[in-house]
């Protein structure tokens, strides 16, 4: 099962749409996630046209049409993956200690909102994935966001992707 990370899209503030490589990718994709700050129902609505299947979060960008249609932490098995999604996890200081804490039972964590991009695992073996941004690289060298690999209850392939600055 292939999946796509995106988060902080903020379409249409930070960019009027999603990167055409971003498209592709959706195309490839067997779910794609995507960790909050969509700015814009539109968005979501193209995503789940495009996409075999979309797990997505609001986050604290997003207005009452997202905040409808979204809930603030999204769960999932996948292939025997257990996959939480949420937008905020806190300041990095004391995140892995917070997320151990606060999602137990749960395999893989992704996050977003710091347009920072994350990989890390706790103590006790969560797996902590920040896929930055597509559209708003912020103080990062580049707009960025993730592909992996699930099968059998594993996380494999975990790849960050740098976008071209346009």
């Amino acid at each position: 099962m292939r999946l796509l990370v995106v988060a902080d899209t903020h379409v249409p503030q930070r960019a009027r749409k999603l990167p055409d490589r971003i498209w592709a990718e959706v195309g490839a994709a067997d779910v794609v996630v995507h960790a909050g700050d969509w700015v814009d129902v539109r968005l979501l609505d193209e995503l789940e046209a495009a996409a075999r299947r979309v797990i997505g979060v609001y986050g604290n960008n997003d207005g009452p049409e997202l905040r409808a249609r979204l809930p603030e932490v999204a769960r999932a098995e996948l292939a025997g993956l257990r996959l939480a999604v949420v937008h905020e996890t806190g300041p990095a200081k004391g995140r892995e200690r917070r997320c151990e804490r606060d999602f137990s039972g749960t395999d893989v964590l992704v996050f977003g909102h710091s347009h920072i991009p994350w990989d890390s695992v706790t103590p006790g073996g969560l797996r902590l994935l920040n896929p930055g941004s597509p559209t708003d690289r912020r103080r990062q060298p580049h707009c960025t966001y993730l592909t992996a690999t699930v099968a059998d209850g594993a996380l494999t392939g975990v790849e960050l992707h740098a976008l071209p600055r346009s």
